[in-house]
């Protein structure tokens, strides 16, 4: 069965994030009101195929912990969907 994952990656709150804040005042600049925060991260798409769906969160966990993600500064969510 494929599957459609995606990793979303940001840093953790503790972490500084000098995109996020230039972002942030982007948008103030530009007359946008009510923005708090603003955090940039990144989205990592993939395709898999595996047996079932707790396989491939379990597979691609362990691929955003050792590699798509830098777990000292950054935190991550894997969302996998059924690929229709």
């Amino acid at each position: 069965m494929k599957f459609r994952v995606q990793v979303a990656v940001l840093l953790k709150k503790s972490v500084l994030d000098p995109q996020g804040a230039a972002v942030e005042r982007a948008l103030k600049s530009h007359g946008y009101e009510g923005i708090k925060a603003v955090r940039v991260g990144k989205l990592i798409e993939l395709e898999v195929e595996d047996e079932s769906r707790c396989e491939v969160k379990t597979k691609v966990t362990a691929w955003a912990d050792q590699l798509l993600a830098n777990p000292v500064l950054e935190t991550f969510d894997v969302i996998v969907e059924p690929q229709l």
